[in-house]
């Protein structure tokens, strides 16, 4: 795809249109940024964009002479490929893709893409830190830093490392990652891609210019990764939580073991700072996508057991006096929190509580299943919370009434041996402006203990 001296037009003014856009002008590029909100403000815009940047700004309606003057358009990942406005510009011969494509043909080196429902960020994190414990890496895409941000500081040499949601695999051309992994499929995004099966096909992308040189990591219990495996040029290598595999990595007998060319234990779940058979599956998929590519078992070793995972998610904090402190801050409704719970494997002192979402919390309490000795309660939602707390029959539970006072407060229930959660089922606001403010002040208290 060149771009030098053709006039390309960059569809949304977010992180990902703005990184766009810069790329494009060091390319040589006509730039013209556009967004169908007329209420955003050309001069924050244009200081985004830098000073010296040349690129026409354009915001509400589109002018009906760009039609004709387009060469290419760069869709950012929140435009839907369906808008009358596209396909528009698609009946008119305008070739149409998007900015995972422009940096993967601007930049240099190696790429390593993960894309899933679930489990995406700790996957592509934690493959970042593996990979940068090899060689030079960039973390990138979904994961919040735009892909064409990266470019200008890569080499042959350098790896990068991509989350991809569906969006940003809707339009590939000749995307071609060294080793890609899909996680899974659920359902989700459907208001966006209309059916399932698109949604599938979408994400399905991220393998589709493979070839036998490069490897594809899926997992084998979920059906439809599984029958993807059989039908696609790239080696493929499934991870299972479930069942031994002949050739893949699996877990057997609490060990992650690795069996391709020879067989080899990563480490035990039990030495992993991460909890839960999500995450072991997540740590499956970075290890083997690293192992494929070649990084030393070693390395891949090391750099999962010091992994401590995706911040304000189930994050471990520290121990102290045996006591293990996770942050689960971004737990701010019943059913994200349920997989905090789900993750503990030792007796738990719990704080929950927060701002009301009129939610009810009688699946939250009886995901507890014994494991929860003891809920702090915090928050305008306490009250209502104990109550649901009563109706379900568990009844240890006590009030606090600072944030400060119910992290004190577990820590001095919990004993060796236990873990204190912070995994709310409430959102923050009202006591701190978001869960990440929330889960900061949790470390902060806690590692002053």
């Amino acid at each position: 795809m060149e771009v030098t001296k053709k006039k390309v037009l960059v569809f949304g003014s977010g992180i990902s249109g703005i990184g766009a856009a810069k790329l494009l002008e060091t390319c040589g590029a006509e730039v013209v940024l556009y967004d169908g909100n007329e209420k955003l403000s050309e001069a924050e815009l244009h200081s985004k964009l830098g000073e010296g940047s040349q690129a026409q700004i354009v915001l509400g309606a589109f002018p009906e002479e760009l039609y004709g003057a387009l060469d290419i358009v760069i869709l950012s990942p929140g435009v839907p490929t369906d808008l009358p406005i596209v396909n528009r510009m698609r009946e008119q011969g305008i070739l149409i893709t998007g900015e995972v494509e422009l940096a993967y043909e601007a930049g240099k080196g190696d790429v390593l893409a993960i894309t899933g429902t679930n489990g995406k960020t700790t996957t592509t994190a934690l493959l970042g830190e593996i990979m940068g414990n090899y060689r030079k890496t960039f973390v990138v895409g979904n994961i919040g830093n735009p892909y064409t941000t990266a470019v200008s500081l890569m080499d042959e040499a350098s790896v990068t490392v991509a989350e991809m949601s569906s969006f940003q695999l809707e339009t590939i051309i000749d995307f071609r990652p060294r080793v890609s992994a899909i996680l899974n499929f659920t359902p989700d995004h459907l208001n966006r891609h209309h059916t399932m099966e698109a949604y599938v096909n979408a994400k399905k992308n991220i393998a589709r210019n493979q070839t036998e040189e490069d490897y594809c990591i899926l997992n084998y219990e979920d059906p439809l990764t599984r029958e993807f495996g059989e039908n696609i040029r790239a080696q493929v290598l499934y991870f299972s939580s479930r069942r031994k595999l002949e050739k893949g990595i699996y877990l057997e007998d609490g060990n992650i073991i690795y069996h391709n060319d020879r067989k080899s234990c990563i480490c035990g779940v039990d030495e992993l700072k991460l909890l839960g058979t999500h995450n072991y599956e997540n740590v499956m998929a970075a290890a083997a996508m690293a192992l494929v590519y070649g990084v030393p078992e070693e390395i891949v070793r090391n750099s999962v057991l010091a992994f401590k995972g995706v911040e304000h998610r189930i994050e471990y904090v520290t121990e102290k006096n045996g006591v293990v402190f996770y942050n689960d801050s971004k737990g701010t409704n019943p059913d994200a929190a349920i997989k905090g719970i789900q993750a503990m494997n030792r007796p738990t002192v719990l704080i929950g509580g927060g701002y009301d979402k009129d939610s009810v919390y009688t699946d939250w309490i009886n995901s507890f299943d014994g494991k929860v000795k003891k809920l702090i309660l915090v928050g305008e939602t306490k009250e209502k919370i104990a109550r649901d707390a009563l109706a379900c029959g568990f009844k240890d539970y006590q009030f606090a009434d600072t944030f400060e006072e119910a992290v004190l407060g577990a820590a001095q229930a919990a004993k060796a041996g236990d873990a204190v959660l912070l995994s709310p089922a409430c959102a923050s606001w009202g006591m701190f402006p978001n869960f990440e403010v929330r889960g900061e002040k949790f470390k902060e208290i806690v590692n002053s203990l």
